[in-house]
């Protein structure tokens, strides 16, 4: 007896439409595709071919929510462009996965509403555990994740007050390092230039900076927050501003490489040379800080290895093991730029 490959009401095959085409029960497929050792290998194979002639998948939110244990963790980032997003992912990957657990990976795109409409819908899986890549949230968000029994990670940055676990690195003192390291190369009027990040980050990089500056005696006053996103281009566009505001400037201190690198090319298109006529630092030590001319000073962020130290933590509190609280140190890199 032939049926229709989807069902007119979900569009969706069923596992009562893999049963029917191979003759068994719905407690049958389930059993074999479970738990195929307990089925004979004659009606596991009967019951794979029809899986395979259907295209069946199965609903993991159900299987989810009636079983005891998941094996999926939500993870929710501010934007999948994030500087460190892919390399803290791969991190988590590498440990999570070969443990038998899978990521929902999601984008709030920088909005806490969104964030929170996320969760909602999230948290209606039987989660393992969830992960946020950011530490500022909206109250409901706070309320929900307080009362969860699973494990609740911030990733990447620390934070006075988490809601549960939180690994990653010290932002105020990596700025905090970046800026004494320009003001002990001698340079007087120091800029700060930021773009569009995560608010929280955006304080912890200013307080940093503030704290460098006033333990020398110099104003911090010289900053400019771009609204625009942390990028070669904005760099670019913003170096005329700090000029045109302070042409005494002597040192500038960008959050991001991006942002440096796009003044630093700003900088060669009006011949000013760097650093003997402007210093430029930039934050994150990625790829393009290694090859653009000149080189660039920085703060090396091993995302890669926050992922890494992150899931063996969440493992290990998953397994109701002992695990470590870390914070993961960021480095110096210096370069021709400064």
């Amino acid at each position: 007896m032939s049926i229709n490959k989807k069902r007119r009401s979900t569009g969706r095959v069923t596992l009562a439409d893999v049963a029917q085409l191979a003759g068994v029960g719905s407690m049958t497929v389930s059993r074999a595709l479970r738990t195929p050792e307990q089925v004979s290998d004659k009606l596991r194979e009967k019951i794979e071919e029809a899986v395979s002639q259907l295209g069946y998948l199965p609903n993991q939110a159900a299987s989810s929510l009636a079983s005891a244990s998941s094996n999926t963790i939500a993870m929710i980032v501010p934007s999948l462009s994030e500087s460190g997003c892919a390399e803290m992912f791969a991190g988590l990957q590498k440990v999570l996965q070969p443990a038998g657990y899978q990521i929902m990976l999601a984008e709030s795109q920088h909005r806490m509403e969104r964030e929170e409409k996320l969760l909602e819908t999230l948290l209606s899986y039987n989660l393992a555990a969830a992960i946020l890549l950011s530490v500022e949230h909206s109250a409901n968000v706070r309320q929900w994740l307080d009362n969860l029994t699973i494990p609740v990670l911030e990733i990447g940055a620390l934070t006075d007050s988490p809601i549960d676990m939180n690994i990653g690195i010290d932002y105020v003192e990596a700025m905090f390092q970046l800026t004494q390291t320009v003001v002990a190369k001698g340079y007087q009027n120091i800029g700060m230039l930021c773009a569009n990040q995560e608010q929280w980050i955006f304080q912890q990089h200013l307080q940093g900076w503030r704290k460098a500056m006033l333990k020398a005696h110099m104003s911090p006053h010289r900053v400019i927050n771009a609204a625009e996103p942390a990028c070669f281009s904005t760099g670019a566009q913003q170096l005329p501003e700090f000029l045109l505001a302070w042409p005494e400037l002597d040192a500038l201190v960008c959050v991001s490489d991006d942002l440096a690198c796009g003044a630093l090319y700003e900088c060669q298109r009006r011949r000013i040379k760097v650093p003997d006529d402007l210093a430029v630092v930039g934050f994150g030590n990625s790829d393009v800080s290694k090859v653009c001319q000149p080189p660039l000073t920085t703060i090396a962020i091993p995302h890669k290895e926050i992922g890494v130290r992150a899931a063996q933590a969440l493992l290990a509190r998953i397994n109701d093991e002992e695990w470590e609280e870390v914070t993961i140190a960021s480095s110096l890199c210096k370069r021709d730029s400064c």
